[in-house]
């Protein structure tokens, strides 16, 4: 495959400097839909073709079950879902899908309306001042508050008192940067990584076992609470587990396909077989299933990874897009106006209804796109529809680069919601738009973010309308280091809606 010329040990970094999402559309422009860069001495194939895709995320998923190793990791880090691989992988993301299913989201609702109140009064006070403000950094505060409130079972509010030991610590993980002279160094000579890793680093270490005694210290106080007193929420869902021989199997692990939905969440083959065995090898078979201590508090830290900023930017990009198309806007109130005639709250059921909301954050998605490109190890020579791939490399997909194509998407810089009505949708290739990813590893908690995102906006634009201002940038400046996000924020005014 095609690639720019490598320099010695960088390999091509330098060309991402200003981050990925433009670094695509050039490579793939230059050198086609199958091409690739280096990051140090890695080869990354960057695979841009959808039929390709589907073969390498769903249909050969057995041969490119990883994502791309990160040796820099250290728990709880290491720990999360993530990072994990192969059986392991497999054995955790079972125990954890049932903790996703529909049926544990309407779980979820009340949380995330707590968590909405303390948004709303936020957005009032900038509503009264009528000065512009960063609506990102507001959304920010938001979804920190509901990971805080359902992973960790704590109730905090980051938006009135930004010290909170919580925030503070949430936002130290976050201000990790990629181009640091260590992380370059890492690049170009990736066998110093494990020393990294044992040496200490007191910024790391003092923020990994906050995160780990404070998701230790619940995990004791909930053992101690009678059953009926324990709050409900993933961090409790996630300790039930440990009892429960609940668990799927791969074939449903594609929640994007809703393929959970199909999944009998009862114990797997080798349990139903133990009936007529032993009682000890049944012991050995549920343990075998459960998570351990430290796999819990990875499963709660896969939130802050997979949910914090990209909740917080689509529900920024979502509301910065319906103030450049006011009658967008108004078309979305007045459905969530007659929503409201139905119902006093959203919830997992009744969100469902509002079809011009979900066309509005799925345009918003493909726009910006969090998750605009994500990785797969090869951990064999292999081919690809007829395409060879070396083992050793990354396979990188380049979901921002396919949600721009000009082939799928005819004007595709424009904001268009038209673009997910069910015909639109059923009449287009599947793998050109991945905003949760594909396949078994796709975006377990897409469900959750889907909601959360749900319920803010219902509730933010029953309230108010969202004005573009002197201050709001026309196009917006973005970074794309990690996930997709505003470079400088998101500014814009906001009114109270009259009734």
């Amino acid at each position: 495959f095609l690639h720019p010329k490598p320099l010695p040990f960088f390999g091509n970094m330098f060309l991402f400097r200003e981050g990925f999402f433009g670094f695509h559309t050039d490579l793939i422009q230059t050198y086609g839909r199958v091409c690739g860069y280096y990051i140090g001495r890695r080869p990354v194939v960057v695979v841009a073709d959808p039929d390709m895709l589907r073969q390498i995320m769903v249909k050969d998923f057995s041969t490119f079950p990883n994502r791309m190793a990160i040796r820099t990791a250290t728990k709880p880090v290491s720990d999360c879902l993530l990072m994990l691989r192969n059986e392991r992988w497999k054995r955790v993301r079972g125990i954890l899908t049932p903790s996703f299913s529909a049926a544990k989201m309407k779980e979820m609702g009340p949380l995330i309306n707590t968590a909405t109140a303390t948004l709303l009064t936020n957005l009032n006070g900038n509503a009264e001042s009528g000065k512009s403000f960063d609506i990102h950094s507001c959304f920010g505060s938001f979804t920190m508050d509901v990971i805080a409130s359902v992973a960790f079972g704590t109730q905090v509010d980051s938006q009135k008192d930004p010290n909170d030991p919580f925030v503070h610590h949430a936002q130290k993980f976050f201000s990790f940067s990629f181009f640091t002279p260590l992380m370059i160094l890492f690049i170009a000579f990736p066998f110093v990584i494990p020393l990294a890793r044992i040496l200490p680093n007191k910024r790391r270490d003092e923020m990994n076992n906050f995160f780990i005694n404070c998701i230790q210290k619940i995990i004791r106080q909930r053992d101690e609470q009678p059953v009926e007193e324990r709050r409900r929420d993933f961090l409790q869902l996630m300790l039930d587990t440990r009892s429960s021989k609940e668990g799927v199997s791969l074939e449903h692990f594609d929640v994007v396909n809703h393929a959970d939905e199909l999944a009998p969440t009862h114990t797997h083959p080798e349990n139903d077989r133990d009936a007529h065995e032993s009682s000890n090898t049944r012991s050995v078979q549920t343990q075998k299933r459960m998570m351990t201590e430290d796999e819990i508090v990875g499963q709660a830290f896969v939130f802050f990874l997979a949910g914090y900023e990209t909740s917080s930017n689509t529900l920024a990009f979502s509301c910065y897009l319906l103030a450049l198309h006011p009658e967008c806007q108004s078309r979305l109130q007045a459905e969530v106006d007659c929503f409201f005639t139905r119902y006093d709250l959203p919830d997992y059921t009744n969100v469902q209804e509002l079809k011009y909301l979900d066309m509005v954050i799925s345009e918003s998605l493909r726009l910006y796109p969090p998750g605009f490109r994500f990785a797969r190890d090869v951990d064999n020579d292999c081919m690809v529809n007829g395409q060879f791939i070396p083992k050793g490399a990354t396979l990188e997909i380049p979901a921002g680069f396919l949600h721009y194509d000009p082939e799928y998407w005819p004007e595709p810089k424009k904001f268009n919601p038209e673009r997910f009505t069910a015909e639109a949708k059923a009449s287009r290739h599947p793998f050109v738009y991945l905003p949760f990813g594909a396949g078994p590893r796709s975006c377990v908690g897409m469900r959750l973010a889907q909601l959360e995102i749900k319920i803010a906006l219902v509730h933010v634009f029953r309230r108010f309308n969202i004005v573009a201002c002197t201050e709001t940038k026309v196009p917006l400046e973005l970074k794309s280091h990690t996930t997709l996000g505003p470079k400088d924020g998101i500014y814009v005014k906001i009114t109270k809606r009259e009734f």
